[in-house]
């Protein structure tokens, strides 16, 4: 029997599509970054020291000087891929919590880029101060160059949970 989205849809299957739109914008994310660092040379970011400042973390430690220099946490690449996708995915959830799972229904492009943009806040003022790099970048040596990534990162980010709201939409009016 075929029903709008939302309508006797359970708490897990609104938690599953929600986080398969955080992991769709992800994954765009990830391309595009793949994409930058093999056509332009751009580094892309070292998962690894995310993963060793979280990792970091389980000691207490929630501010890193310089996490290239701190010792290494077991498993610390997988780590930082895991703390990667499970942020993306967590978009995913508040971008439904915010708009509603209907968003799935009729998607737009307004949405998911409010939600990524809005949270610039949280690699400006929790992940670049806590792995030593300042706010907003701040004590890096192209501050204003590492914000306009960041910037275009999320900006790519909201627009892969776009086009993965696209595809579940596709995938529900045509199941």
């Amino acid at each position: 029997m075929q029903t709008h989205i939302g309508e006797t849809m359970s708490i897990l299957s609104i938690l599953i599509i929600a986080g398969l739109i955080g992991i769709g914008g992800t994954v765009i994310l990830d391309l595009w970054a793949f994409m930058l660092q093999r056509v332009f040379k751009v580094p892309a970011t070292n998962w690894a020291m995310v993963g060793r400042w979280v990792g970091k973390m389980r000691q207490g430690q929630f501010i890193q000087t310089n996490p290239a220099g701190a010792m290494p946490v077991k498993g610390e690449l997988l780590l930082g891929w895991l703390v990667h996708y499970a942020i993306g995915i967590g978009y995913g959830l508040l971008l439904i919590a915010l708009w509603g799972i209907e968003w799935v229904h009729a998607p737009s492009l307004e949405a998911p880029l409010i939600v990524s943009l809005a949270l610039l806040v949280l690699p400006y003022f929790v992940m670049m101060p806590g792995m030593g790099l300042g706010v907003a970048a701040s004590r890096t040596p192209k501050p204003n160059i590492a914000r306009f990534k960041s910037i275009v990162g999320h900006t790519v980010f909201g627009l892969g949970m776009f086009g993965a709201g696209l595809l579940l939409q596709a995938l529900y009016l045509h199941s």
